[in-house]
Formats: structure tokens, C-alpha cells, sequence
């Protein structure tokens, strides 16, 4: 295969043409290098290399105009706004760059295609006028301040080029324009200078008239690259400004017009592929690849062309690993990297001025990858201390203060997180440069992750030197809020170039990168409409038809400037793989392209279409078995001669691996800071209450005026154990507010009960609270010791029945704490972990003979306070009598039913098994 490159060379070689003199100007950097490559296949004899540059250069060249950032334009344009804006209309530099954004991407269009700048943005303010025009006077201020902004369009741009012109800079328009003026003087001053394009296509009208005057004055040789197919089609829009070109420009009446080719038309493997999502596409590429080195172990004329530049990371994890030569030609989005969330979490954790911080913005901070290690001081690691110190305390905010103290070795660090990023600019951009350089010292230079890590801290530091240089040369950045968003603008643009060899082996590249570029074997990925072509977008304060009018783009002439493209890069390859997505989403692009469709109708070469099914491994769902080894077994033993409780053995029943998990391996939850007062911690503080409130009152009768005595105490005791529990947590806003309001009316609603119960005529006798109970237990069929342990909240004696009572801050109802079977009991947790606890109770303080049979038992829950005191019973039946006294009778049977179970706990041979919950 011949590439339209060599071609090129191999003709002016045949012209005789000295190459020594020749400026080569190309639509792409990177086409120079390939040009470079192939100069020595043509050339025989050793000579000066010709100049090689892009268009860009040429035309800054031309113009005497320096080419600046978009962000730096953006600062100087406000210069000029502020000048011209009377002083109490002004926007803010935040506000401003908002529309000014879109107002100079018009100025570079009107520039590129030279448009009478006056009559434009005069017709522009014209529409408006037409739009807001009323007979009701007078015209509110809104649409007065609006229409004004319309009629300034004109003096914007005028005061705006101006300035720039006389600093000698320029955007790409403003510099295709001055170039555009300036081309008669170039060509006088350099008369000798041929002059060679190759490869352009869709050409703006400074563009058109550079090339045109410098073909006319015999300067310069323009080469195209168009196929036979395409330009004889009046409807294809791959050819859509070349027959333009070829039809209205004035030297290809006397001149032939080269080239057109009849490369597409030669057979072609083109395959289709539907692929689901753009992962799957990234796969499929990988698999591709991978088929291919099969026939061409280099891969060396192949090239992958991202339609969706975003598919690099997925497709260069992809690639297989015999892949060794590969040339990456976009670079590394720098926002992709590490470094660039830790600066985002801090910008938005400063935009809003607060002398406080939250706390999960705290914990991301000092828990990120490059934020970590500068909190380890001799061996200690402060950022641990700090997160576990937020979390046992439910700190939700946090001063700058209150930090250091829990921290007091890392101040210097916490200064650079989270002091003074308000005060000014300067001081935040100041705070950035320190945490990039105690970052930097902290790096083990050795390893080639930390290489890597101090490219970008090298390159963050190019970028936040740049943002202070416009902050100290414009001062219009205010606040932190500002600074952001000029840091997202000036990021956006930054990328970390790959290191490659350009010219072997497997080249991956963007759409505009393949330009003049071809390829034996092509991968085109995200061949979807909204990509490939791009579609509408409106981004423009030029209306649709005043672009019309004016001859300057619409989307039409965008997307066929895509197809020009896509069509090119199939016109020399001899293997085509093109991939879509075929998931339609808004976000990443729609239906397969109409390329795909266009290619099918051709009929011009054979397709091989394909939906791709995903390869998705089918993942059985399985239950966790924990085999019961020596070790597991020993510390079973262990486990029950400390004792086992009620809850871990209702724990058991619910999920034999979550008590493996607690238990034996000792993982507890995490506790996390409770911004909202958990269940668990209201029903600590409510037992916490009734126990203080009670336990003074053990061995003695209670009466009406006893208990009316505690409810004044209530607000204070309840307030005390929010605070002994919630830690520093806030109680007094919020959901918090109510569940406090909750817990002192729970409390409250409790005595009323008691009160009501007492005024009924029952006589109350406080026996026991929160009584310790720890039995051991003889089970034959074990060799070692088993001990039971746990708290009752309450024993007390009502009309001479002893009662145990549980209390409960959920809902519990009375089919809860009844039983029909008791081989039940321990079967299903839903239905009879509350009787089975408090059965556990009892038989636990019979077993230690505190106290004689028969006896009452059962739960009184808060939520359920209507109900009273819930007792245990036996059913003979779902309908039959309740037994709601538990005898010696009853607890025999429990104690089977209690026995089974921890044999089956301690059995070697039963294996901790996973219950679906």
C-alpha cells in the first residue's frame, strides 16, 4: 500500500522539484512527522530537509500575531468589557466567562470566514430589537439592559481585536484574518518560497485566499486528497468542499486538479460490529488486536481511531500484553489523574466561606492517596487518629481549631487543607503550591509509581504557576468560586503526553489526529450518531439562518467535514473494523451512525455486519460455608466458656456466618458518625433513663407519687445520656431535635403506663434492673465448660408474679412472643428471636435460683405501649389456650431446644453455613 504522503513526495520527485526550497504546510503537526519518515524513500542524494509546518504556523507566521489560550483571551476580553461596560452594569469575572465563552467562539468564526464584522453583529442587535419590540412604554429595565448588550457587540470585539493587535496577539480567527491581509506583502517579500498543501479539505475563506493568491502567483502546489466515487456523487458530502473548491476557484480552470483518486473502489475486508456499551467496545478492540498480531506480529500499518476520546484508558487496558510498539498520539487528560480530585474536593469544600467543614469532605481529604502519607509523624498516622476520633465522637463539623488539636503534629498540614483559603487568592493559590511540595518531599523517589507521581505534581505546579500568573497580571479572580472555575477551564486543556515511538507499531489515535495519515488495517470505535458525526449543537449567539446568510458553518458543514474523514481513512486500508455502541444513550452518543448505513447502501464493497453478544462469566449465586478446622474449633471452646448471650445466640439463628464474623473473628460494624440519631443509640438512651430512674427504687413498692416524681428528671436525664452517647453530636436542630423530643416522650409515656397500671389497683414491687446474670450450663455431650450470660432490664414483682420484663424502643407485637412448637423456636429468627431472648432470661436467673417458678416474661415495646406489658406464652394452637406462666415445664423444654443449639454451634462437624436473610 501506497500512502497519499509518498505519493505526494514521488510526484514533485518526478517534477524535478528541489525539496531543499520547499515549505511543506500540512493541516497536522503529527502528518510532519510521517512526511519526515518517508522524504528518504524518495530521495536519493543528501540534502537540506524542507520546512515542514502546519497551517497554524504558517498563518501566525503570515499574520505577526502571537496565538494565546483560550483562558488568557478570556482575561483580556474583560479587559476590554470592564473599559467599555459602565461601572454599575458590570458582571462578575464568573459571570462574565459564562457568555463570553460562546461570544468568542462567534468572533473566531466571523474572523476565520471574514465577515464585515459591523454589518453582522449590527443585524444581530437588529433581530433583537424586532424580537423585543412592543408599543407599551416604557420598556422594563430587563429588556433595556438586554438590548444594550446587543448593540455592544460591536464595540466589544472592536475594543478587543484592538488590544490585541497592539500586544501582538491574537485567537486562531483574529489571526487567519490578519493573515488573510497580509498575504500580498508575504508574497512580494518571498518570491522564491514554493510552497506545497496536501491534504486539506474543508478550508475556511482566509484560508481560501491565502492558498488561492499564493497558486496564482505561482508560489505553490496544492495536492487533495478526494476519491473518484465521492467527487462524482454530488450528493456525498465526503467530497462536499473539495467539488467547491474544484468548481469556483479560478485557477483550476487553467490548472489541473490533483488528485483524485480511485483508491476506495479496490477491495476491502470492511466488518461491522455492534458491541454493547463502551467498555465493550474497548474489549472488542482487545480481541481484535489480539487476532490480528496472529498475521502481523508488529501490527505496524494498523491503527486504532477513538471516535470518543474518552475510550483511551478502557482500550489501553484492553490491549493485549504481547503488544510491544505503540504510539499513543492524544495525551493523558490531566483531570483523569489522582491529583486532580484531591484539588476539586478542595475548591468545593472552600467556594462557600465557612469556618467549619463537614466531615465527610474532612475524611476524603485526608484520606486521599497523595494526602496520607503527610500526616504519618514518627510512625504515628494522625489522619487515622483524626477520622477515628470524628467518628467515636459523631464530630459532623469541624473547625480549623478543633482539627489541629486532634492532630496537633500535622498543623503545618492541615494549615495547607484548610486555613486561609479565603482570605485571598494569593494565600489559596500559596496554600496549593505548599501541599505540592510537601507532597513532593514525601515521595519515595525510587519506584516508578512515584515517577510517575512526580510528573504530575510537575505538572499541577506548571498549571497553578499559570493561574497566578494571570491572577497577579489581571487581578479580576475574586474568590475561590472564581478560581475554580478559571482551574476547570485551564485542566480541561491539559493533558500528559505518552512517551512512543510515532513511526513503529500499533498507532492509537483520535479522529483529527488521522488526517492525511493512512493505515492498511483501521479500527474506528464509537461509529454512533452524535460522535461520529457530531450532530447539532448550539453553542452560538449567531442564529441558523444569520449563519446561512452569511456563509458561515452550520452543523451541515460539520458533520461533513466527519464524513470527509471517516471516508479517507477507508479509502487506501485494505481491513476495516468499524465498532458502535449499540446501547442508544444521550450522554455517550446514539443510534450506529449513518455512516454505517451509508456504507451498506453503497453496495460498493461487501460488508460483514455483526451484533457482538457480551461476554458476560455467569456468576452462580452461592451461600459462604466456613469449614470448622482445630483452630475454629479451640476457639469455640473458648467462646463458650466465656459465655454466650442471648443476642449472639439469636445472631446464630438469623445468620451463622454473621455470628462466625462477630464472634470468632471479632469484625464489629464500623461506627460510622451518626449525623441522624441511630435506633441503636435512642434505645440506649432510653434504657439508660428508665435504669437511672429505677434503680434506686430495687427492693421497694412504687406508687403514683413516685413515679409523677420522675417526671420532671426526665428532660435532664434524657439531655445527659444524648450526651454521654451522641458525643459531641447536635441535638438541637434538625431530625435530631425530634428524636430527642422522641426519647423524652417515650421515657414519659412509660411512667404514664405505670401510672395507670398502678391506679388499676396493681401492686408493683422493683426486684432487679439491669441484672447481670452469668450461669454455667452442663450439656453431656461436651467435654468442655458452657456458660450463658446477659443483661435483664428489668425483674419486678407485680400482684405476686414475678415479671421479666425486656424493653424494646421498636415495634413488637404479641404473636412475636408466642409459640405453638417449640422446634420452632430456634428456626426461624423473624418469628421467635423474641421469645427465645427472653426465655433465655428466665431460665438464666432460674439457673441461678434468683428467683422461683412460676414467673412472668416479656417485652414492652415503645412503640407499642398501647399494648402493655407483652408476655411469653405457649399455644396448644394457632387458636388454642395461651400458657402465658412459664413453669419448670416450660423452661425443660426451652433448655432442649437451647442445648440443640449450641451443640449444633459447637459441633466440629456442622460447618458455619450461610443463611440467604
Amino acid at each position: 500500500m501506497t500512502t497519499f504522503i509518498f505519493d505526494v513526495l514521488q510526484d514533485l520527485q518526478k517534477s524535478k522539484t528541489s525539496f531543499s526550497e520547499l515549505t511543506f504546510v500540512l493541516p497536522s503537526k503529527r502528518a510532519g512527522v510521517f512526511l519526515k519518515h518517508q522524504l528518504p524513500q524518495v530521495i536519493e542524494e543528501t540534502l537540506f530537509a524542507p520546512r515542514i509546518i502546519s497551517i497554524e504556523e504558517f498563518v501566525e507566521e503570515l499574520s505577526e500575531l502571537k496565538s494565546i489560550s483560550n483562558t488568557e483571551l478570556l482575561f483580556e476580553f474583560y479587559n476590554s468589557y470592564l473599559q467599555i461596560t459602565t461601572e454599575g452594569e458590570v458582571d462578575s469575572f464568573e459571570t462574565f466567562s459564562k457568555w463570553a465563552q460562546i461570544l468568542l467562539q462567534d468572533f473566531n468564526e466571523i474572523d476565520r470566514y471574514l465577515i464585515p464584522q459591523k454589518h453582522i453583529f449590527g443585524y444581530l442587535a437588529d433581530i433583537e430589537d424586532l424580537k423585543h419590540w412592543s408599543l407599551e412604554e416604557p420598556i422594563t429595565e430587563f429588556v433595556k439592559n438586554y438590548l444594550i448588550f446587543w448593540h455592544k457587540l460591536f464595540d466589544y470585539y472592536n475594543h478587543f481585536t484592538k488590544h490585541l493587535k497592539a500586544n501582538k496577539m491574537g485567537y486562531q480567527g483574529l489571526i487567519y484574518r490578519e493573515a488573510a491581509g497580509k498575504i500580498d506583502t508575504y508574497i512580494k517579500n518571498n518570491t522564491k518560497t514554493q510552497h506545497v498543501f496536501l491534504g486539506f479539505n474543508a478550508l475556511n475563506t482566509a484560508e481560501e485566499i491565502i492558498i488561492q493568491a499564493l497558486l496564482e502567483n505561482n508560489l505553490a502546489k496544492i495536492y487533495w486528497d478526494i476519491d473518484k466515487v465521492f467527487i462524482e456523487n454530488k450528493l456525498h458530502d465526503a467530497a462536499l468542499f473539495t467539488r467547491q473548491h474544484k468548481n469556483k476557484w479560478n485557477f483550476f480552470k487553467n490548472n489541473p486538479f490533483e488528485w483524485i483518486t480511485n483508491n476506495y473502489s479496490e477491495p476491502k475486508k470492511i466488518s461491522i460490529f455492534g458491541v454493547p456499551k463502551n467498555i465493550g467496545q474497548a474489549k472488542y478492540i482487545g480481541t481484535l488486536l489480539k487476532d490480528l498480531e496472529k498475521k502481523d506480529a508488529a501490527l505496524q500499518n494498523t491503527a486504532v481511531v477513538l471516535g470518543d476520546e474518552n475510550l483511551l484508558i478502557p482500550v489501553l487496558n484492553a490491549i493485549p500484553n504481547t503488544v510491544n510498539a505503540l504510539n499513543i498520539t492524544m495525551g493523558f487528560p490531566l483531570k483523569s489523574i489522582p491529583l486532580a480530585s484531591l484539588f476539586d474536593t478542595l475548591f468545593n469544600l472552600h467556594k462557600s466561606n465557612s469556618k467549619s467543614f463537614y466531615f465527610k469532605d474532612i475524611v476524603k481529604i485526608i484520606s486521599h492517596p497523595f494526602i496520607r502519607p503527610l500526616f504519618l509523624v514518627d510512625e504515628m498516622d494522625y489522619a487515622n487518629i483524626l477520622i477515628e476520633t470524628i467518628d467515636s465522637n459523631n464530630l459532623v463539623y469541624l473547625s480549623v481549631k478543633r482539627l489541629k488539636e486532634m492532630a496537633p503534629h500535622s498543623e503545618a498540614v492541615l494549615d495547607y487543607l484548610f486555613s486561609d483559603w479565603n482570605t485571598s487568592i494569593e494565600k489559596a493559590l500559596n496554600n496549593c503550591f505548599k501541599l505540592i511540595l510537601a507532597i513532593k518531599e514525601s515521595l519515595d523517589k525510587n519506584t516508578e509509581s512515584q515517577l510517575l507521581s512526580l510528573e504530575y505534581l510537575f505538572r499541577f505546579n506548571e498549571l497553578f504557576n499559570e493561574l497566578s500568573n494571570l491572577n497577579s497580571t489581571h487581578k479580576h479572580i475574586k474568590d475561590v468560586s472564581t478560581l475554580y472555575s478559571v482551574y476547570k477551564e485551564l485542566l480541561s486543556s491539559e493533558s500528559l503526553d505518552f512517551q512512543g515511538e510515532p513511526l513503529e507499531g500499533l498507532q492509537i489515535m483520535g479522529m483529527l489526529e488521522s488526517r492525511v495519515l493512512d493505515f492498511e488495517t483501521v479500527i474506528i470505535s464509537s461509529v454512533n450518531e452524535g460522535i461520529l458525526p457530531s450532530g447539532k449543537s448550539n453553542n452560538s449567539f449567531i442564529p441558523f439562518d444569520v449563519k446561512i446568510e452569511n456563509k458561515l458553518p452550520t452543523y451541515k458543514e460539520k458533520d461533513a467535514v466527519y464524513t470527509y474523514h471517516f471516508y479517507r481513512l477507508l479509502q487506501r486500508a485494505k481491513n476495516v473494523f468499524i465498532l458502535y455502541n449499540t446501547e442508544a444513550d444521550v450522554l455517550t452518543g446514539g443510534e450506529k451512525s449513518r455512516f454505517i448505513t451509508q456504507l451498506e447502501l453503497e453496495k460498493i464493497h461487501e460488508i460483514n455486519h455483526q451484533i457482538i453478544a457480551p461476554q458476560v462469566p455467569i456468576i452462580e449465586p452461592s451461600l459462604t460455608v466456613v469449614k470448622k478446622t482445630e483452630d475454629l474449633n479451640t476457639a469455640l471452646i473458648k467462646l463458650a466458656s466465656e459465655g454466650f448471650s442471648p443476642s449472639s445466640l439469636t445472631n446464630y439463628m438469623r445468620n451463622p456466618i454473621d455470628f462466625y464474623y462477630q464472634k470468632i473473628l471479632k469484625i464489629r460494624d464500623h461506627n460510622d458518625v451518626e449525623e441522624t440519631v441511630a435506633a441503636n443509640t435512642l434505645g440506649t438512651v432510653v434504657h439508660n433513663t428508665l435504669e437511672d430512674f429505677y434503680k434506686p427504687l430495687i427492693g421497694n413498692l412504687i406508687n403514683v407519687e413516685i413515679i409523677n416524681a420522675l417526671k420532671p428528671k426526665i428532660e435532664e436525664r434524657v439531655g445527659y445520656h444524648f450526651k454521654k452517647e451522641y458525643k459531641e453530636g447536635d441535638i438541637t436542630k434538625g431530625k435530631n431535635l425530634i428524636i430527642s423530643e422522641i426519647a423524652k416522650r417515650y421515657v414519659l409515656n412509660f411512667l404514664d403506663l405505670e401510672i395507670k397500671s398502678l391506679k388499676a389497683g396493681d401492686v408493683i414491687k422493683i426486684l432487679a434492673i439491669e441484672a447481670d446474670n452469668d450461669v454455667q450450663i452442663t450439656i453431656p455431650e461436651l467435654d468442655f465448660p458452657v456458660k450463658l450470660r446477659g443483661k435483664v432490664d428489668r425483674v419486678d414483682e407485680c400482684n405476686g408474679i414475678i415479671r421479666i420484663i425486656d424493653y424494646k424502643t421498636g415495634k413488637v407485637d404479641q404473636n412475636q412472643v408466642e409459640i405453638i412448637n417449640w422446634e420452632d423456636l430456634t428456626s426461624d429468627y423473624k418469628k421467635f428471636s423474641k421469645s427465645f431472648q427472653i426465655l433465655a432470661y428466665a431460665y438464666m436467673m432460674q439457673q441461678s435460683n434468683q428467683l422461683k417458678l412460676p414467673i412472668e416474661a416479656g417485652i414492652i415495646s415503645f412503640k407499642n405501649l398501647s399494648s402493655g406489658f407483652l408476655k411469653f406464652a405457649k399455644k396448644e394452637s394457632s387458636k388454642g389456650k395461651k400458657m402465658t406462666l412459664i413453669t419448670e415445664e416450660t423452661l425443660a423444654a426451652f433448655e432442649i431446644e437451647l442445648k440443640n443449639l449450641i451443640l449444633e454451634i459447637c459441633n466440629p462437624q456442622v460447618d458455619f453455613t450461610e443463611k440467604e436473610v
